[in-house]
């Protein structure tokens, strides 16, 4: 990332970040007081209930007592009571029901003895008083029941003779949700008995209040929407019955949040932009002298060279002192890159002589093979830090026969099977000498692999074709010419024209035959020029063609 981008972004995103933050706040703060607005609307829902309940219980409680205290409901109760089967006393205490329901609008009116039997009843149906089918209802002393599919709120008064109690009087009235003003659900035993909230189902509504204390305020989740829940009959439990007012907080706070939100909008745009503006102008006067310095290193990385700073490109106090330090570092790595360059060549110079060094016969070997080598290399289009590489790699390629032992490696006459063996183990040594030692690791292919074969006969590992590294077939072809054109003790050193005729047989056997091509074709200008051998025998041939890979 670039160090623009990166001052830029750590002044406008914690800005923005902190921005948001505010705004998040803010809106948490607003549904706060909108979810204590919303509790405490229910919370005064519950009071007045609460209020207009006890009014219309003390109301009813009062005509209730008028009630009880009929001399012909008395009368009528007491020859019930003492005979339950009597149908006319029944049909008696039915018709001073009738006259209850109707004189005070009641829906439902039942009489039952102390032990809460029922006696006798009527209800409403059709806009007819009926009387109560006794084995299908129990209805509480106060709260809900329902009976023929209605739900009715009922309370209760006794009927005392004197200070014995006769009976009590339950009366009921239909129960509605309808004539609230806010969402209400009346539940029993978990199961929502009437809702009117609209737009969901009796099932949301059970899974949403199941967690919910009958007695106690919940928050729950309708319809994807925050609802708060308050009990409105606390005081009883209504046998299993629960009343609860309902509000979606959501649906409460959303026209303020639609106002905050269009006020965000606006004022974090225009913050944002401002936030913008200033990071880009900041951040590109911190980071224009930033670049000039990278520009100048990038030309120095083109170029290879690490050159001194302009004195115009840094018009900034600490980017001046940094250029004059650069400045001074770049010739002190300068003067040092070229100290340790010499020492480097001369110390890879000493290796080739020393491995020259061990058998007098092969003085010079490894010089002549770095520049067939990069002759080679030249004419298939090497050049700069790959041909020095490789013409470096071409000096140590032998580096390995420093671990064989002189009198294999100096014995003048034809090697033993063992003998052999021991001097193909060079170029494995030559790898484990070179790979302890970082700088020299370019030079591992060559060093390892440049006795491989193009048709894999070749060793240490037996690579075949484009396996073997292109450096080390150049190498390989350069190798074998000077061994083949090279006096040894055991035999005269061939001819330039017999050894490019043996190489030339051997493309793509033992050697890569594009190298070779390429290596023919610039052959006369490197060529060791001696007196020919006429007509050499295979038996020759097979020789010349061993002793390379002996001295090569």
């Amino acid at each position: 990332m670039r160090f623009a981008t990166r001052a830029f972004l750590w002044s406008f995103i914690p800005f923005t970040a902190l921005l948001l933050c505010s705004f998040w706040a803010m809106r948490q703060r607003v549904i706060g007081a909108v979810r204590d607005g919303v509790h405490e609307t229910l919370r005064n829902d519950q009071r007045l209930f609460t209020r207009v309940s006890a009014r219309s219980e003390l109301r009813n409680s009062r005509s209730l007592h008028v009630v009880a205290q009929n001399p012909a409901l008395e009368a009528g109760l007491q020859v019930l009571t003492a005979n339950r089967g009597d149908a006319e006393a029944r049909l008696t205490v039915d018709d001073q029901l009738r006259e209850i329901c109707s004189g005070l609008g009641f829906d439902f009116v039942l009489v039952s003895d102390v032990d809460s039997k029922p006696l006798a009843g009527v209800i409403r149906r059709n806009g007819s008083l009926v009387s109560l089918d006794l084995a299908s209802v129990r209805p509480p002393k106060r709260g809900y029941l329902e009976a023929d599919g209605i739900i009715y709120q009922v309370a209760s008064v006794p009927v005392n003779q004197g200070p014995e109690t006769l009976a009590t009087l339950v009366v009921g009235e239909r129960f509605g949700v309808d004539e609230f003003t806010t969402p209400a659900v009346l539940t029993h035993n978990g199961k929502v008995v009437v809702s009117n909230i609209p737009g969901t189902t009796a099932a949301e509504l059970e899974t949403a209040l199941r967690a919910c204390n009958p007695r106690a305020e919940c928050a729950v989740t309708l319809g994807g929407e925050s609802w708060l829940s308050l009990p409105l009959n606390t005081d009883y439990s209504g046998d299993g019955y629960a009343l609860r007012s309902m509000q979606s907080v959501d649906a409460a706070s959303a026209p303020v949040q639609s106002v905050l939100s269009h006020v965000f909008v606006v004022s974090g745009l225009g913050a944002l932009v401002a936030a913008f503006i200033v990071g880009a102008l900041s951040s590109r006067s911190v980071a224009r002298p930033l670049a000039r310095v990278v520009a100048h290193l990038r030309a120095s990385e083109r170029t290879g060279e690490l050159s001194e700073f302009p004195s115009e490109i840094a018009s900034v106090h600490e980017m001046s002192d940094l250029a004059d330090s650069f400045n001074r570092a770049a010739l002190a790595i300068r003067e040092g890159h070229q100290t340790l360059h010499r020492a480097y060549v001369e110390f890879v110079e000493s290796l080739a002589r020393a491995v020259d060094a061990r058998d007098p016969y092969t003085a010079g070997h490894s010089h002549r093979v770095s520049e067939y080598t990069c002759a080679i290399a030249e004419a298939m289009n090497f050049s700069g830090a790959p041909l020095e590489e490789l013409r470096v790699a071409a000096l140590l390629h032998d580096i390995g026969k420093i671990g064989i032992a002189d009198h294999v490696l100096q014995k003048p006459g034809k090697l033993t099977a063992e003998e052999f063996a021991i001097i193909q183990q060079h170029p494995t040594i030559g790898k484990r000498i070179l790979e302890g030692v970082q700088g020299f690791h370019p030079y591992l292919d060559v060093v390892e692999l440049h006795h491989e074969d193009w048709d894999g006969t070749g060793y240490p590992r037996g690579l075949r074709g484009e396996a073997v590294p292109l450096t080390a077939r150049i190498v390989h072809v350069a190798d074998a010419y000077d061994a083949m054109t090279s006096d040894r003790p055991y035999r005269r050193g061939m001819s330039h024209d017999l050894a490019l005729r043996i190489i030339r047989e051997n493309a793509g056997k033992q050697f890569d035959p594009a190298v070779v091509e390429i290596f023919l074709g610039i052959a006369d200008a490197i060529g060791v020029k001696r007196p020919p051998v006429e007509n050499p025998s295979l038996a020759q041939l097979a020789d010349a063609l061993e002793q390379t890979g002996r001295v090569a």
